[in-house]
């Protein structure tokens, strides 16, 4: 196991800031520090657009914030990129598309518990970015064939870099897309993404695993071969706890739940306290140990749990503020949640 638990801390990467030394100054404040994504420091900083690069057929329009592709212009290019396609370098993010990475990796990170990345997954990448008829690369066979394996080593190459830092490092693979592949209106059912996901982990290096803020089939998500699930407890906890069988065996595979608790949006984070958001944490892990039966112990679960704010959130009136006080109360919750549980 390379992934700690007990309550460390973590977040998601996805940061409002303009100062790409501000954000990092605030991933670096957390246990397990990560390299922030900026899509408002530069289109480039976009998870999307940090996906795409050196990927045949995209069409980047840095001026109005659009990313597309065109399908001609995937089979122009494809011939080229398969030349390269043993070069480390093509699937590595350069410094045009994040200066904040590339900041990160000249940094002594040897001594953390852990380090983290993070690239967009092939599911999301695949439903977000569409061709000249408007229709989701996904649902093209020969380009989500490729997409798969791009994107796994892209994974691969990223995390090499990062384990040369940390011998602990991990990576997230942000899947905001899950949650549609089970509305009958996404035309990609469960059954194609649990082939091509299965495909797409089997192809990539381990520690790994999946970060997503929404609500999907939590059963189908914890039966895919991973090593960390990152979510948002603070608003799906309920439904998410009732799947106790399938995170007991998640847990017994040597699962990591990365318990996203703070909430990071300006609203909410108003109404809560400390003190709140410590009483509903546990009142979420009971029902989680209830929801598993028995076998396993607190112990285990505490030691499989890392923590995090809720999601991320680049639309706050504050700008940047309530994310900083986010993190700030996911260290002070850290610290109470370990005090009481006896972890040291």
């Amino acid at each position: 196991m390379t992934i700690p638990g007990n309550f460390l801390t973590t977040a998601m990467a996805v940061m409002p800031h303009r100062d790409p030394d501000k954000a990092l100054e605030l991933a670096l404040s957390l246990d397990i520090p990560f390299w922030p994504q900026l899509p408002l420091f530069s289109y480039y900083e976009d998870m999307y657009v940090q996906a795409s690069e050196h990927f045949p057929g995209i069409i980047l329009d840095l001026e109005h914030r659009k990313l597309s592709f065109s399908t001609s212009k995937f089979m122009d290019e494809l011939p080229g990129i398969l030349d390269r396609f043993e070069d480390p370098e093509l699937f590595n993010v350069s410094p045009e598309y994040s200066v904040v990475y590339h900041k990160f990796l000249a940094m002594d990170l040897a001594d953390r518990p852990a380090i983290r990345g993070q690239i967009e997954g092939p599911i999301s990448f695949g439903f977000n970015v569409q061709d000249e008829k408007g229709r989701p690369i996904l649902f093209n066979d020969e380009v989500r064939s490729f997409l798969l394996e791009f994107m796994a080593r892209r994974v691969n190459v990223q995390l090499r870099r990062l384990k040369e830092k940390n011998k602990n490092a991990f990576m997230f693979i942000d899947e905001p897309g899950l949650q549609f592949v089970f509305s009958g209106m996404s035309g990609y059912d469960s059954v194609r993404a649990r082939f091509d996901l299965e495909y797409f982990f089997s192809l990539i290096e381990r520690p790994r695993g999946i970060h997503l803020c929404g609500n999907p089939d939590w059963e189908f998500l914890l039966g895919l071969d991973l090593d960390i699930l990152s979510l948002d407890v603070y608003t799906n906890g309920e439904i998410f706890s009732a799947y106790g069988k399938s995170i007991r065996r998640f847990l017994e595979r040597g699962g990591v739940l990365s318990w996203g608790m703070v909430p990071t949006n300006f609203e909410p984070f108003e109404k809560e306290s400390l003190n709140s958001l410590f009483e509903r944490f546990l009142e979420l892990f009971d029902r989680v140990m209830v929801s598993m039966g028995p076998g396993i112990d607190r112990e285990m679960l505490i030691s499989r749990s890392l923590l995090s704010p809720a999601t991320c959130c680049l639309v706050n009136p504050d700008g940047a503020a309530t994310v900083e006080k986010a993190f700030g109360v996911v260290k002070e919750l850290s610290g109470r949640l370990r005090e009481h549980f006896g972890v040291t």
